[in-house]
């Protein structure tokens, strides 16, 4: 089995959007709309996506605790100086094992997001 993608359902896709592609700079992979409910991948191309699932319906409950998604940086430190310039809160950096360090960030509904940097 290999991952596809990790889906997140959101209460405020645009807001979400901005949060993933200007914050987090992921690219739109493709965006589909129909009955109520829009669904955008995020990612590239061959690669694992995140989904961003929006239904005007549903009543989404605090589903992000103990929900991470990692993404790996070249730098943590240049990460995250980029979040707080982008007004973006920053919780670390934690370096639990001598050949990593992460820090984490929030995105609008919660969901932490992990900035991975290898050494």
């Amino acid at each position: 089995m290999e991952l596809c993608w990790i889906t997140l359902q959101v209460r405020d896709l645009e807001r979400s959007l901005a949060f993933y592609t200007e914050v987090l700079e992921l690219s739109i992979s493709t965006r589909h709309e129909g009955e109520g409910t829009q669904v955008v991948m995020l990612g590239e191309d061959e690669k694992p996506k995140i989904e961003l699932l929006y239904d005007g319906e549903a009543h989404i409950t605090n589903g992000a605790e103990g929900v991470f998604i990692g993404l790996e940086v070249a730098s943590l430190d240049e990460a995250m100086a980029d979040m707080k310039r982008k007004g973006v809160a920053v919780d670390g950096p934690i370096s639990p094992a001598p050949h990593v360090r992460f820090a984490f960030v929030k995105d609008p509904d919660g969901v932490r997001v992990q900035l991975v940097e290898r050494l």
